[in-house]
């Protein structure tokens, strides 16, 4: 990643990034360690960092909605809708859903929502026992502009990031534990794997090229499938350990990209010690921002 640098945001866990139209940079965070999550706006250029509001709970993925407000995956408190221009919000609607782990979100110029659940079992702080239980109750919903849901994929292992690929009409979800991208029609048909990643898949993003970016928080664990395999005690027991006795994930901070049919076209790695564990990716006019649920901070680097 050529000069990646980095500009801290005033709180923590910047999960994910998002640019507007002039090239300010969005992302959410938390102020404390239970929550308090704000949404703020960075200055690529000069650093400067804007509180925008406060949103509570552990905001995640951020997407522009038609309206030009922010959508917000709020991890403990579902969807929800910012005005960047005055800072309030509301719950977005989602008749028949109660979300547990709101992740990360595309939408569409119709208003329809597509957004991944990770798990209906346990919240963020407890994402490790997910992995290595393998709970299998990640979700990807469809919400229609009415506010009526649709489940589209309902067995994910720990579901992630979400796009839509218009040039072949499909919804791709990553699923971290398996390191494979997932993909499906808008109604719910045709299920196939898009791509096997290289580490384990956090958010996905999609510029104006058509590139599909994906984060890459973790180089892949092999022993996370060999504990998927064992009884479901054996898993059990394995998440109740101590954390140092836990399986860990191997920190990298690596970002990819696909094209529309799933073929890998670049790949960018950066020194773990500077800056690690990239959970959000966006590319706009050559810059590259990056979020990370471990850091104070975003990072950039040039393409």
């Amino acid at each position: 990643m050529r000069n990646l640098r980095t500009i801290k945001v005033g709180g923590t866990a910047p999960e994910d990034t998002l640019f507007d139209d002039d090239g300010n940079i969005y992302t959410g965070m938390r102020t404390t360690a239970s929550g308090g999550g704000v949404i703020v706006k960075v200055n690529p250029a000069n650093g400067d960092v804007t509180r925008v509001a406060d949103v509570g709970g552990q905001p995640l993925g951020l997407e522009w909605m038609p309206d030009g407000r922010l959508l917000v995956c709020n991890a403990p408190l579902g969807l929800q809708a910012v005005d960047v221009s005055t800072g309030t919000h509301e719950p977005v609607p989602v008749n028949g859903i109660t979300f547990n782990l709101c992740n990360n979100a595309h939408v569409m110029a119709d208003g329809t929502i597509f957004v991944s659940e990770s798990s209906t079992r346990y919240p963020l702080d407890s994402y490790l026992k997910d992995l290595i239980e393998n709970t299998a109750t990640g979700r990807l919903i469809r919400v229609d502009p009415d506010g009526s849901s649709t489940v589209l994929i309902d067995d994910l292992s720990f579901a992630n990031g979400v796009v839509h690929v218009a040039e072949t009409d499909m919804v791709l979800v990553a699923e971290t534990a398996t390191a494979k991208i997932h993909a499906v029609k808008p109604d719910g048909s045709g299920r196939t794997v898009f791509a096997e990643t290289e580490g384990h898949p956090d958010n996905l993003s999609i510029d104006a090229d058509g590139r599909i970016w994906l984060a890459e928080p973790s180089v892949f664990n092999p022993l996370l499938p060999k504990l998927h395999a064992a009884p479901l005690m054996v898993r059990k027991v394995t998440s109740s350990l101590p954390a140092f006795m836990q399986p860990k994930p191997v920190l990298c901070c690596n970002v990819s990209t696909y094209d529309a049919q799933g073929n890998l076209l670049e790949r960018w790695e950066n020194d773990p010690t500077t800056y690690h564990t990239a959970t959000g990716v966006r590319h706009h006019n050559g810059l590259v921002a990056i979020g990370s649920i471990e850091h104070n901070a975003i990072a950039l680097f040039d393409v």
